[in-house]
């Protein structure tokens, strides 16, 4: 009983404050009401430069997807960048404008399409009382997947993301992109060995920019990019392979062989092909499995200069 130890006693919070060197507020001078406030954002003078951009970046919100593959309408985390540039005359921008919106948005039921990032970046032009709007969000977009054999579901993902610009008399400019995960087999394995042949895992980055009038309520640009991915490469990823399944997958990949120059041509000239699509840039990078390297290749083409 001796060695039990009594409870401390310590000072209340205020007092446990005041120790660590919280003081009393001071006297406020300043007012508090918004109208009575200076706003030196808005002062007008001549500031030197003309700015390329100002707004705010990594906002994380929740957002939701439409999509035509199961499943149809999902919530995930966005993120997104909000910027404009401003004149230089102006002192700054309004931070509070970009968030506002978006609450707003969200509020609504913020659906991320093309057609609804068009209007929130012309109505946030209007808001910021600046020449132009910049803003882009950037989404895991889940898809299912049926195994090639057995058509046993599961679930794959890919990045994407949308980017509007508007340009109060220029108009819009849309990209949209995706990064997705892919199989290729290297053919110089192939060619030289007596049997087998090394594979790897490739991401295939592909951003284009649309046609203004594109309709992603009738085309789905994630599915149309996924596809000119996926279908260019030695096999797809799928997230559930039962025996049959695995050898279907191994031995289409043995029968497709792509080098990363073999898979940026190819999944440039889908693009090329496609009306709605007015510049492109390709990437594959292979997560080599024989190397400690990555293997990568790229094409940038804009099909308004032919």
């Amino acid at each position: 009983m001796d060695n039990i130890q009594s409870k401390k006693k310590l000072p209340n919070k205020k007092e446990r404050h005041r120790l660590f060197g919280s003081v009393d507020p001071g006297p406020r001078t300043k007012p508090h009401k918004k109208s009575e406030m200076a706003d030196l954002q808005n002062t007008k003078k001549d500031f030197l430069f003309e700015l390329d951009a100002v707004g705010i970046s990594n906002v994380k919100h929740p957002i939701v997807v439409p999509s035509t593959l199961k499943p149809k309408e999902q919530t995930t985390i966005g993120k997104f960048y909000f910027a404009s540039t401003i004149s230089q005359d102006s002192k700054g921008t309004n931070m509070s404008r970009f968030t506002e919106q978006l609450q707003t948005y969200y509020e609504d039921g913020f659906k991320v399409n093309i057609e609804t990032m068009k209007e929130f970046a012309k109505e946030l032009q209007g808001r910021l009382k600046q020449k132009d709007a910049d803003l882009s969000v950037e989404f895991p977009w889940f898809f299912e997947r049926l195994a090639p054999y057995t058509d046993k579901p599961g679930m794959n993902h890919a990045d994407a993301w949308i980017k509007v610009n508007y340009h109060y008399e220029n108009g819009f400019d849309i990209k949209v992109g995706l990064t997705a995960k892919i199989t290729t087999l290297c053919p110089c394995s192939k060619e030289i060995s007596e049997y087998s042949a090394h594979n790897q895992r490739g991401n295939v980055t592909i951003e284009v920019t649309l046609d203004s009038m594109f309709d992603d309520e009738t085309h789905d640009w994630k599915e149309i990019l996924l596809e000119a991915a996926e279908s260019n490469a030695s096999a797809r990823i799928h997230p559930v392979l039962k025996r049959p399944d695995e050898k279907m997958v191994t031995e289409q990949a043995y029968e497709n062989p792509r080098f990363v120059e073999d898979m940026v041509r190819l999944v440039s000239s889908d693009l090329y092909e496609m009306d709605m699509v007015k510049q492109f840039h390709v990437k594959c990078v292979n997560e080599e499995s024989i190397h400690l390297h990555d293997a990568i290749a790229s094409i940038t083409y804009d099909k308004r200069n032919e």
